[in-house]
């Protein structure tokens, strides 16, 4: 679990711009449920995930969550470092979905590297347009898919994500996710299991015709 494996460009960077990274840079566990970052004020570094899975989400002021992307392993989280990006004016929450390992470059660590090399730079601009092209993607879903269209297409994800049918997850982690409240998730859930699609049990939701979900997600 080298840090060479995870960084993206490592192969692009000089050998004092190496020793910096390897210097500084910290290996950190976490469990499932922990929350890494909480909002624009809380600069703990950047991360590169090694194995595990992450959540980013946005909180409103009621205490409603909407998931806007997920972290797997070599993904590197931006977020996590916002202070050093001053264009940034929104909170993002991470949180660890499935028990996590991921390096950790401190953030003014990170920000010198982006000052002094221009493959570092170029990367981050490139990553940073990759995850707003994925939350602008998230929010036009939120504001003109219906909801049916959005938890198929959610259940889908999950499945695959999980590599099973069988979805070990509650209905208010799945309102969490999309947004809403659980009596609406609730509601739907009810509507698929009575046309087939899925079967409920308690603290899990079944897939059992995911053809005609994606026929409806799509």
């Amino acid at each position: 679990m080298e840090f060479h494996d995870y960084f993206p460009i490592w192969d692009k960077l000089t050998a004092p711009e190496r020793e910096l990274l390897m210097s500084t840079a910290t290996l950190r566990s976490a469990p499932k449920g922990k929350l890494l970052h909480n909002g624009s004020a809380d600069c703990v570094g950047l991360f590169l995930i090694c194995s595990g899975q992450l959540r980013a989400f946005i909180l409103s002021d009621e205490g409603k969550e909407v998931t806007l992307y997920r972290l797997f392993e070599h993904d590197m989280c931006l977020f996590s470092a916002s202070c050093i990006m001053n264009s940034i004016q929104f909170d993002i929450t991470i949180e660890v979905e499935k028990d996590a390992e991921f390096w950790v470059v401190p953030a003014e660590v990170y920000k010198n590297l982006m000052e002094s090399s221009v493959f570092v730079a170029n990367y981050t601009n490139q990553l940073m347009a990759t995850r707003f092209s994925e939350v602008m993607w998230r929010i036009e879903q939120i504001m003109w898919k219906s909801f049916d269209k959005r938890l198929a297409s959610f259940l889908l994800e999950e499945s695959s994500l999980e590599g099973s049918n069988t979805l070990k997850i509650t209905h208010d982690k799945i309102a969490a996710h999309m947004g809403t409240a659980r009596e609406v998730v609730t509601r739907m859930l009810r509507y698929f299991q009575s046309e087939g699609l899925v079967s409920l049990t308690r603290g899990s939701v079944e897939v059992t015709d995911a053809r005609r979900l994606r026929r409806l997600a799509s």
